[in-house]
């Protein structure tokens, strides 16, 4: 996978150049003048800056507009991320974990009194007990309060003993859309 990100990164940084080039051309043939040249490149950075925001900021309003249906088709780390910008507006400080490597927890959420370690799984079954112990192992690592799992689907009844007797807290389907309602 990283392997295959900074090919992609070299390709287009690349690819970049060569538009920078083109462009810096067309501004000299239509011109025959530096500064032609210079504003046509101005105006190709310009646009090029826009498009790059624009390609930004497209996925955090789709973020911020998914329901449970998009949640569903979500990749783990979207529905992390999601989760992080739920939690921002409820007036949470948020910190993402490693992908891999984590401890257990994916979000640890702060507020004034408490320290959160989250455990977020998108799933189309039910989430077991191991859900259940990678968050409790968080607690200590993180230095958290609580510790939470929260899905967009349901626990089973093991998991769900397994989270009373170690007070983690557990947010299935039905609690995610409160939230969701809540926030809009």
């Amino acid at each position: 996978m990283a392997k295959r990100t900074k090919k992609k990164n070299r390709f287009t940084r690349a690819l970049f150049r060569l538009l920078l080039i083109f462009v810096g051309c067309i501004g000299w043939y239509f011109t025959r003048t530096w500064k032609g040249t210079l504003i046509s490149l101005g105006i190709f950075l310009f646009t090029a800056f826009l498009i790059k925001l624009w390609w930004k900021t497209r996925g955090f309003f789709r973020l911020r507009k998914a329901g449970i249906k998009q949640i569903d088709e979500m990749t783990g780390e979207e529905f992390e991320e999601f989760l992080g910008m739920l939690f921002k507006k409820r007036g949470f400080k948020v910190t993402y974990t490693k992908t891999s490597g984590d401890y257990g927890a994916d979000l640890i959420l702060q507020d004034r009194e408490n320290t959160i370690a989250v455990q977020a799984k998108r799933y189309s079954g039910s989430v077991g007990v191991k859900a259940v112990q990678e968050v409790i192992g968080a607690l200590k690592m993180y230095d958290a309060t609580e510790a939470w799992v929260i899905t967009n689907s349901y626990y089973t009844k093991q998991a769900q003993k397994l989270a009373e007797s170690n007070d983690v807290y557990l947010i299935d389907r039905d609690e995610l859309i409160e939230i969701i309602l809540d926030s809009k």
